[in-house]
């Protein structure tokens, strides 16, 4: 039995719903980066592999296949944001799911390429699009939380 109290939601912790929307996000938010790879790629004309999405190596500033990649993961936290907001809701819960994104992708790029990240600009752009789907996610999921809600569920009376 749910108890209410005296906020909006349901108080009671549920594992199911949690694990559900870490997959949601985990699986919308690969998709996006994975398209948004593909156009910029094919924007600057470039050869597409997965190690655009994984290699940390192919982070770097020196060419436009480096520059595509820190574009597109920049973009990918924006997106990352509006996902949070339709999925998690929760203003509280911005932070747990875009680090949990993170964390999930850095253990994927350790077993993909075999060693922990070294490279310095692989952290910066990590951490700087958590911090980014963070705290865009927190202003949307804020925005609804604090909107006006209607007191009057009948048809409105003119007195």
């Amino acid at each position: 039995m749910k108890k209410l109290t005296g906020s909006f939601r349901y108080t009671q912790w549920d594992p199911w719903l949690i694990i559900s929307q870490i997959i949601s996000v985990q699986c919308i938010l690969y998709v996006t980066l994975g398209l948004i790879v593909f156009l910029l790629g094919l924007l600057a004309g470039d050869t597409l592999t997965l190690d655009h999405i994984f290699e940390y190596h192919e982070i770097q500033v020196r060419d436009i296949g480096g520059r595509l990649v820190i574009s597109s993961f920049v973009i990918n936290s924006l997106f990352g944001a509006v996902v949070l907001w339709y999925i998690v809701e929760r203003t509280k819960q911005c932070m747990d799911f875009s680090c949990t994104w993170h964390v999930i992708h850095l253990v994927i790029c350790w077993f993909y390429n075999g060693q922990f990240p070294t490279t310095l600009s692989w952290w910066v752009l990590n951490v700087a699009c958590a911090t980014l789907m963070c705290v865009c996610g927190e202003f949307l999921c804020l925005r609804t939380e604090l909107s006006a809600i209607p007191l009057s569920l009948g048809p409105k009376t003119d007195l």
